[in-house]
């Protein structure tokens, strides 16, 4: 097990994780949010990776995770892509996808709506789980950082949504 932080181009804080697996655009991690608890997996861009670390405070978090007897979750479905394949990939597995762009607090969550060269407009879902198909921003797929599927919040969000399609398709019978 190897325990790694990345400080990201353009975000604050660093982001810490349980490295899993990597490719030469990708490095996917078992993301550690805050001390020692996993929640969920992200995939970070390598290009705007800045420095990877494994210093005291990593090799800390290892100790523990260790200790706790904590073995790496494997993904058997998972396969490295480009941006917008990780996106599809994850929408057809979970039914939303979740990333973050350049701006480092700011989740988006949604299904694509479509693709226009290198934008992505998508069908928003908000943290009620009801789906805007007017949200109308244009994201460039350049410029996404990370992608993050299965965390707590991300399996709320999908919940969620699935509630609300089928209290909409109730409601229509």
């Amino acid at each position: 097990m190897k325990v790694e932080s990345y400080k990201i181009k353009g975000w604050k804080e660093k982001e810490t994780g349980v490295l899993i697996s990597e490719n030469e655009n990708w490095i996917l991690v078992n993301h550690i949010p805050a001390d020692y608890a996993l929640d969920g997996f992200k995939l970070y861009r390598k290009k705007f990776v800045k420095k990877r670390i494994s210093g005291a405070s990593e090799k800390q978090i290892e100790r523990v995770l260790n200790l706790k007897n904590i073995k790496t979750p494997k993904l058997k479905d998972f396969v490295f892509n480009d941006v917008l394949g990780i996106l599809k990939w994850s929408e057809k597995k979970y039914g939303l996808f979740e990333f973050q762009d350049k701006g480092e607090t700011e989740l988006f969550y949604g299904k694509i709506n479509r693709t226009e060269n290198d934008i992505l407009i998508i069908d928003m879902i908000k943290s009620n789980g009801q789906i805007e198909k007017d949200y109308d921003y244009d994201f460039s797929l350049k410029k996404i950082r990370s992608i993050t599927f299965e965390t707590d919040y991300f399996e709320s969000i999908r919940l969620l949504m699935a509630d609300e399609i089928k209290n909409y398709l109730q409601q229509r019978v």
